[in-house]
């Protein structure tokens, strides 16, 4: 367990005075000077990861794509492969009279586990089992991987385990597809995860360890639980290649939707992505996928919780993971579950920040009007969690300092493309949903 040395907090708060306002909770926007001034192939050398990379990734899912169809039925619709929607809402970003057109990219309604998560979560399970079935002679990359789907395979996966930390999506994603493959599988859940989460998982037959503390903690007795035995692997969402490589796929494919609907970025007039950041594995690859696929065309900035800046702390301080909310006396209580992270993955961070235009961050009651607002303009579903990055095109044309650093104006903004990745909801029980939607309604 990495043991990390406590700031000098007075110090680095004299040095950035934006501390301040992060510790009065403060609804705020930092665009990331390094990052503006930088090229993206600069950026992307420093990831260390290469496109040839990317493409493994992406093949290996292709592999599995016949499994995961006929396994899990809302996966057949796409033969396996794990996509999601692009639309357009116009009437919400019109309600928000925010400038250029404004799209959600609906990772809410992934198959399978209905967040963002499946993407890395789901891949770095399939690379897991790709390694194990090939080494024992059950399957060659040439096979039909649905030979996986045998009562011989699921014997082999059981003498394994899979263990995470998680504060839900991500513990659904591993957990659900551990079990189905066969492995033996244990989510620990910080208390910030929903209950239906958990339940969810149990009707999976996952072993839930649930804990009083925030991430870290679960994280950490996660770890432990894998270290010193060899049967078990450790799905780390701080500093895993592999999870982070499953999001990256998400680039390419992006590239190819945007064409469908002749959206045609530029570094003159670049596509915005607004990306809800937790401890950053996620978003941090999909940004990855999205730099490596178009370049300076596209500008990605990510989105946190009042409550839980860690990823625009870390980078901001450039002390990534050797800072954490907590010692700002930051509270890192959220309603936004999936972004309830006080300490930044430092691998994200360190290698991702030239490639990261900014952040900003959002009130709780606001996640909850917005999406009462997505609900009654556009009739789409989603978790709090997910709506983080839907008033990103209103804080990128509150900040004249940042759109002169892109050569853009007020009226060039209204010329470009903003996509708002929204991360969950899809699975959220009728119940909850309706209690999250009465209470954003209230707020309005």
């Amino acid at each position: 367990m990495t043991v990390h040395k406590a700031p000098d907090t007075a110090a680095l708060t004299e040095q950035f005075p934006l501390i301040k306002d992060l510790q009065a909770l403060k609804e705020l926007s930092w665009f990331n000077p390094a990052a503006t001034a930088t090229i993206a192939t600069d950026g992307l050398a420093r990831v260390g990861l290469t496109d040839a990379a990317i493409q493994d990734a992406a093949d290996r899912l292709k592999r599995f794509a016949p499994y995961l169809a006929e396994v899990f039925p809302d996966a057949a619709r796409t033969y396996g492969i794990l996509e999601s929607p692009l639309v357009g809402v116009p009437v919400l970003q019109a309600t928000l009279n925010q400038p250029g057109q404004l799209w959600a990219k609906l990772d809410s309604h992934l198959p399978i586990s209905g967040s963002i998560k499946a993407r890395g979560g789901i891949y770095e399970v399939l690379a897991h089992a790709e390694k194990i079935a090939i080494e024992a002679g059950l399957i060659t990359i040439d096979s039909d991987y649905r030979e996986l789907n045998s009562d011989q395979a699921r014997e082999l996966f059981s003498q394994y385990k899979v263990a995470v930390g998680s504060t839900g999506n991500l513990g659904l994603s591993i957990g659900i597809m551990s079990a189905t493959l066969g492995f033996q599988a244990s989510v620990h859940m910080s208390a910030d995860a929903r209950q239906w989460k958990k339940d969810k998982l149990r009707e999976h037959g996952v072993n839930v360890v649930e804990y009083d503390s925030d991430y870290s903690v679960a994280v950490a007795q996660g770890r432990a639980e894998a270290e010193g035995d060899p049967t078990t692997h450790f799905v780390d969402d701080e500093n895993s290649v592999t999870l982070f490589l499953g999001y990256a796929v998400a680039g390419a494919r992006f590239a190819g939707q945007l064409t469908t609907y002749d959206i045609r970025p530029t570094v003159e007039r670049p596509l915005f992505v607004y990306l809800p950041c937790g401890v950053g594995g996620g978003p941090g690859g999909v940004a990855f996928g999205l730099k490596a696929a178009l370049g300076d065309a596209v500008r990605c900035i990510f989105a946190e919780p009042t409550h839980s800046p860690a990823m625009l702390l870390g980078v901001h301080t450039g002390l990534h993971d050797r800072v954490s909310v907590q010692d700002f006396g930051i509270d890192n209580l959220t309603a936004a579950d999936g972004l309830a992270v006080g300490r930044p993955s430092g691998f994200v961070g360190s290698r991702m920040e030239l490639l990261l235009d900014g952040f900003f961050t959002i009130d709780d009651d606001n996640l909850y009007r917005l999406i009462s607002l997505l609900d009654e303009t556009e009739d789409l579903r989603i978790e709090p969690s997910a709506a983080a990055g839907l008033t990103g095109p209103a804080r990128v044309a509150q900040d004249p300092e940042y759109l002169g650093s892109l050569d853009l104006d007020a009226d060039s903004l209204a010329e470009c493309t903003h996509v708002a990745w929204i991360t969950g909801g899809s699975m959220v029980p009728e119940a909850e949903m309706a209690t999250y939607l009465a209470k954003g309604k209230s707020l309005r």
